[in-house]
């Protein structure tokens, strides 16, 4: 598969589940002004992913015009076990390279499951992704978005409520459309 295709298919997520089902609300805005980076990394192995993750990181330094990046694995990580292992050293590599309070780091899986759910609940697919991804936001642009926001402490409680309401089968046929997309 190209980068192309798995780029494509990610933005295709991005419309229709994180958008369409206002899981962000600020996602929108992000892309509108095309100001998403996507980074793809097919077969990498653990030590070159958090590399890629430094190389970032100093990127969004030095490029103020990209709101956000989206660092995604096709070909790794698939075992969501593996994944959550990642996200803890990306978060630990984080703060080491002096970017605690800078940049946020929020996990997407294809195998996403909350602590304590059922991983048939439909709540899981706020955060399932066609592909397993580290998603780098800007800390300011976040606090800055949520002051002209009311109960921003809500979305959480809100996005679970809507993908229960929806159902296991919309989710999943939601998120399975995206992969239909070809680059």
């Amino acid at each position: 598969m190209t980068n192309t295709t798995i780029i494509a298919q990610t933005t295709q997520w991005i419309n229709s589940v994180v958008i369409g089902c206002n899981f962000c609300p600020f996602a929108a805005k992000a892309m509108l002004r095309k100001t998403i980076r996507y980074v793809v990394l097919p077969e990498a192995s653990l030590e070159s992913s958090l590399e890629a993750l430094v190389e970032e990181l100093h990127h969004l330094d030095h490029t103020v015009d990209i709101e956000t990046t989206l660092v995604i694995f096709p070909d790794r990580f698939a075992d969501f076990e593996d994944y959550l292992d990642l996200v803890g050293l990306a978060e630990d590599l984080s703060v080491e390279q002096g970017y605690e309070g800078v940049y946020q780091i929020a996990s997407f899986h294809p195998q996403y499951c909350f602590g304590g759910a059922h991983e048939d609940d439909p709540a899981n697919y706020t955060n399932r992704s066609p592909y397993p991804m580290l998603h780098l936001l800007r800390e300011e642009s976040i606090t800055k978005a949520l002051d002209h926001f009311i109960d921003p402490e809500g979305i959480p409680e809100r996005n679970i409520a809507f993908a229960q309401e929806k159902g296991l089968k919309y989710m999943q046929l939601l998120r399975a459309a995206c992969l239909e997309v070809k680059g």
